[in-house]
């Protein structure tokens, strides 16, 4: 029997959509949704692309996000895979890269801190990182706190007495005089020689037990040190070594033993509310619950809970680099297995997904997901807040300049004290957030002394010609779906001022033969927004309103970026003036301090060690320049 497809009659004719049914393989592989202007809007994968393609088409009880999507299909494309593996892998790359309208997305932009040892060093650190890599170091972690693992590297350093420098050792031993930690006794100084190598190895394995979980031995050894001391009246030192013991207690007090098979594992709540979902992930490490988090999933309307757990587990996983040797879910994932293998051929080693039933580790799941229900209730208030603060702003402006709808907005301004370096700032909003990624900033180019209309004019024309090239570059190579931050045209043009400033912006776009609504952010005697010029009239705003305030957020923010890009310059403008005055600085060493520091009052208290870490910068150079600023 013939399947019956839904086609929708808005569908583009130029790709047949039930004769590219007939076409498909019956391997695995991804597909992946456009609409009819070629967004991506959903990437799955299959165990058998003819079958599930296919299925999205038959006129057959669908959700409504599901009937929604397919509604604005206008056409697919599949890429076929050895296996189903690796579908996994490429659709959680291809959903990572664009983003999907109607994909269950995992809203995380969080990186977690690690300690990290460089064991593979002659004199191992104790550091922080914040990823982690392939390379002869041991990690511990990751941690929620990156004030809880810095205080603890610290700690680590004050009790072992680590170095914290970054010489290369044996080549930099004796090279320089100790630093100050080796005359406040905070490190043996191996740079000159002063501890052994077999020495300094035991210290840096006591920091490892210390960082494995084993407190006892150095808790035994400072309060041993802290009699003795106080034995022999070193009354000052006892007090050191019992504010050292009290750090340790507070360190081993946060470790809660709860699992006693000592294995590192990541416990899985789930809680699910009418749009979103929250996830929320217990870290137990060495078998102690180190810390938790929570994320949350959108697009999740019609979505089973064990379809969410799936998406989450896939996109959380392909980005974080520690992955634990079992997770602990409450119930069962379609492809379980496959993302068993995929965990495991990502670490290396062996990977479990359980789904415990009755004792403790049941009642640890239970747990997590009770703790992301406590997360969705209390943040309801708080998303339907910020979603008044930012999708419901915008609806107001929209409302009010009568403007169906607007996704991106852009606001320009521009910075000058008396026409010196003057520049341009352009910041983008999208969905009534900013995006901080399309900022752009602008150096001045044509007009000289302070005209901020002529140069409002450059600002705008060289951003609107730098989109049309880089469109028609796009256009000419077919990758509709590369959009560069100039490529983006916004659904509306905000302007830092009133009439003036609406007017040259309408002049630069009918020019350029762009159709994009203009307003102006009109301003009171005392520099506060009052309304909005739009279409040659100034309509009057609601200051208490939601629209308002996300008018005055995205105004300020453009004044922000643009002093902060002119202060900037001034600052690069004035350290350079200054570093033509040191003897031996010429333009390559000027540039190299420039790049490595971020204004002159760090090169002025650098040390003769750290301008040395520059590689134009030999020790004659950096010595010539901290004896110019001593002198000064």
């Amino acid at each position: 029997m013939e399947d019956n497809f839904y086609l929708d009659p808005s569908l583009e004719k130029t790709f047949d959509i039930e004769a590219e049914l007939k076409k498909l393989p019956d391997k695995p592989g991804v597909y992946i949704m456009h609409d009819k202007d070629d967004t991506i809007i959903y990437v799955g994968k299959a165990v058998i692309l003819k079958n599930r393609v296919k299925s999205y088409f038959r006129s057959t009880k669908k959700t409504a996000k599901i009937q929604k999507m397919v509604s604005l299909i206008a056409r697919f494309e599949y890429i076929v895979t050895d296996s189903e593996l690796e579908a996994l892998v490429l659709e959680n790359n291809l959903i990572k890269e664009h983003s999907p309208k109607y994909n269950t997305m995992l809203k995380d932009d969080k990186t977690y801190p690690y300690i990290k040892v460089t064991v593979g060093e002659t004199f191992p650190r104790v550091l922080f990182s914040r990823s982690m890599k392939k390379d002869r170091s041991k990690y511990f972690g990751p941690f929620t706190s990156a004030t809880a693992v810095k205080d603890t590297i610290e700690l680590i350093n004050k009790l072992y007495k680590l170095r914290t420098c970054n010489k290369v050792f044996p080549r930099d031993v004796g090279k320089d005089r100790p630093c100050l930690n080796y005359h406040i006794k905070q490190c043996m100084a191996p740079c000159q020689g002063y501890i052994s190598r077999e020495a300094y190895a035991e210290r840096v394995s006591k920091a490892l037990e210390f960082l494995n979980g084993n407190y006892k031995p150095i808790i035994r050894e400072l309060e041993e040190k802290m009699e003795e001391a106080s034995e022999n009246m070193e009354f000052e030192a006892a007090i050191e070594y019992r504010e050292l013991l009290t750090s340790v207690k507070m360190v081993a007090q946060k470790q809660k033993i709860t699992d006693s098979d000592f294995e590192d594992k990541d416990v899985i709540g789930l809680a699910k509310g009418e749009h979103d979902a929250v996830v929320q992930v217990f870290f137990i490490r060495g078998g102690k619950l180190i810390g938790r988090e929570h994320f949350y999933m959108t697009q999740v309307s019609d979505d089973e809970p064990k379809d969410i757990l799936s998406d989450f587990v896939k996109q959380y996983y392909a980005g974080t680099p520690f992955i634990p040797k079992e997770l602990m879910l409450r119930e069962e994932m379609e492809d379980a297995n496959v993302i068993e293998q995929w965990l495991t051929s990502r670490k290396g080693s062996r990977v479990h997904i359980r789904i415990p039933k009755i004792g403790n580790k049941e009642k640890l799941v239970e747990l997590a997901a009770k703790n992301a229900m406590l997360v969705l209730s209390k943040d309801r208030e708080r998303i339907k807040r910020e979603e008044g603060r930012t999708i419901g702003a915008v609806k107001e402006i929209c409302a009010l300049l009568d403007i169906p709808s607007v996704q991106r907005m852009e606001a320009f301004d521009i910075s000058n004290i008396s026409g010196f370096e003057t520049v341009g700032s352009m910041v983008v909003y999208e969905k009534g957030k900013p995006k901080r990624s399309d900022y752009r900033k602008f150096k001045i180019k044509t007009v000289s002394g302070q005209d901020d209309y002529a140069c409002m004019k450059e600002v705008l024309t060289r951003r609107f010609i730098h989109g049309m090239e880089e469109k028609k570059q796009l256009d000419e190579k077919e990758i509709a779906h590369e959009l560069g931050s100039f490529t983006k045209f916004p659904d509306l043009l905000l302007m830092d001022g009133g009439r003036g400033q609406v007017n040259i912006a309408l002049e630069v776009l009918q020019e350029l033969k762009i159709s994009i609504p203009v307003c102006g952010m009109v301003k009171d005697d005392n520099h506060r927004t009052r309304g909005l010029y739009y279409n040659n009239i100034e309509l009057p705003i609601d200051t208490h309103s939601e629209g308002f305030k996300l008018i005055t957020r995205i105004q300020d923010e453009a004044h922000r970026f643009a002093i902060e890009y002119h202060r900037s310059l001034r600052s690069k403008t004035q350290v350079k003036s200054i570093l033509d005055d040191i003897p031996g600085i010429g333009p390559a060493r000027r540039k190299a301090l420039m790049r490595h520091f971020d204004n002159i009052n760090d090169i002025r208290n650098a040390t003769v060690e750290e301008l040395m870490q520059i590689p134009e910068i030999p020790e004659k150079n950096a010595e010539e320049i901290v004896l110019f600023f001593r002198k000064g």
